[in-house]
């Protein structure tokens, strides 16, 4: 079906259902498609990839040319993502991209290495080829040889003569690929079996024998889930935990031989925190992991000598600020590393959340401003927020249970309590001296950075 997608009539199709799409009008559309005789499979087919290229926008710029499954397009690297990544690789020849599924790192490495791409279903591995060559401008070179294994071998189809660098697909079980010639490896192996999620820390092929072909390319990264155990990462490897904006999408292991820190925290469309500055770059923050939580009380004076001594950060009271590190900081245990960056404290040993005498602006935290702060108890933090006259609330919680949904609806004002363009409480549930504390707080404003 790939390749009737491909032709003149597939493409029009395409475009079909892409207007149908976007115009709501699906049903009426594809009723008259198949009406005209076009077959009803190949209608289908457009109207399915037509909706996987929609939704592919988020993570690719051209994914109105690209072709996608669903499994494919789930675990499939954002270019944005793919390309931070390729760099690792940078001096190194040829590569080797396992478990290459539809593509997503492959559009990042074939733009400036060859590239053996390696997977056991043909039809990702065609998809790869054609949306390599429509990103990297490379060039399928047909089939390559190996031995059988559960995928078996075959060539997955050239993409036509490529402008850049070729791409080498190879049909085949990742385990039986020769590996000889290849200066770097990456392998995404697949979390899912079927429609089910693996448990965290388990992928196919598993974990060890991805770690292992370090002992045959030295130069190896691991794309992994953001859950990953840490115990799982052996020393001497990188872990990097990786963020677009806000959301925490993936882990990445780098062998000794790639490895420039032991741990990474990277923020995609990263903003710079006062006006945004910087909006749309990658920020990355590196450092040694924060030392296991303590039982400090709180050091009122700032402890920096404490700080010295323990390689943790001052334990005090909220501030007038308070960071909310990116969740790529907390995961790669780096608080500690952002707390002296931004000189900040700790609210609580085992809170990420991070008090300060003045906002600084950084893409590795959102900065609020404390307007009051108190016990948590729902009521009184209702009452609160209602005398603060807000136009919309929303809901933080580290270190404390409840249902985020369901603790909002109960603090949001009354329709009549809301004040038009009125600006966004956030609520702050947490932790604080080992009590549950609400911190109330609002953006910060341009008065608070210039101060």
């Amino acid at each position: 079906m790939l390749e009737a997608l491909r032709t003149p009539l597939g493409t029009e199709l395409l475009a079909a259902a892409a207007a149908a799409l976007a115009d709501g009008a699906e049903l009426a559309v594809g009723t008259r498609l198949r009406a005209a005789g076009h077959p009803v499979d190949l209608v289908a087919a457009a109207f399915t990839q037509a909706e996987l290229r929609a939704r592919a926008r988020l993570k690719f710029p051209a994914a109105d040319r690209m072709f996608f499954t669903r499994a494919g397009l789930e675990q499939a690297s954002s270019q944005r993502s793919a390309e931070h990544r390729a760099a690792r690789f940078a001096g190194l020849g040829r590569l080797a991209d396992l478990c290459t599924g539809i593509g997503g790192d492959l559009l990042a490495l074939a733009a400036h290495h060859p590239v053996l791409a390696v997977d056991r279903d043909p039809l990702h591995l065609r998809m790869a080829v054609h949306n390599a060559d429509l990103v990297s401008g490379t060039g399928g070179t047909g089939g390559t040889g190996g031995t059988g294994g559960t995928g078996g071998t075959g060539g997955a189809g050239g993409a036509g003569v490529g402008r850049g660098v070729a791409v080498e697909p190879c049909v085949a079980d990742v385990r039986d690929v020769d590996l000889r010639g290849v200066d770097g490896v990456f392998v995404d192996p697949a979390r899912r079996g079927g429609d089910l999620r693996m448990a965290t820390g388990a992928s196919e092929p598993p974990l060890g024998w991805c770690l292992g072909l370090a002992e045959r390319v030295p130069a190896v990264a691991i794309k992994a889930a953001p859950g990953l155990p840490l115990d799982l990462v052996p020393p001497g490897w990188e872990i990097e935990f990786v963020a677009d904006r806000r959301g925490l999408k993936e882990s990445v292991l780098f062998s000794p031989a790639l490895a420039t820190a032991a741990r990474r925290a990277t923020v995609l469309g990263a903003a710079g925190g006062h006006g945004d500055q910087g909006a749309g770059q990658v920020a990355t923050l590196t450092g040694d992991p924060d030392p296991e939580p303590d039982n400090r009380a709180d050091d009122a004076a700032g402890g920096p000598a404490d700080e010295d001594r323990t390689g943790r950060l001052p334990l005090r009271p909220p501030g007038p600020f308070v960071f909310d590190p990116s969740p790529a900081v907390t995961r790669a245990g780096l608080v500690g590393t952002l707390g002296r960056l931004v000189g900040g404290w700790q609210i609580d040993p085992r809170i990420a959340f991070l008090g300060a005498d003045r906002p600084v602006a950084t893409p590795f935290a959102r900065v609020l401003r404390v307007q009051a702060e108190m016990p948590f108890d729902v009521r009184r933090v209702a009452a609160a927020v209602r005398a603060a006259g807000v136009g919309a609330v929303d809901v933080r919680r580290r270190g404390l249970a409840g249902d985020v949904d369901a603790i909002r609806r109960r603090l949001l004002p009354s329709r009549r309590d809301l004040v038009p363009h009125g600006p966004t409480m956030t609520v702050i549930m947490t932790r604080v001296r080992d009590e549950p504390w609400a911190l109330l707080c609002t953006e910060v404003t341009p008065a608070d950075w210039e101060a």
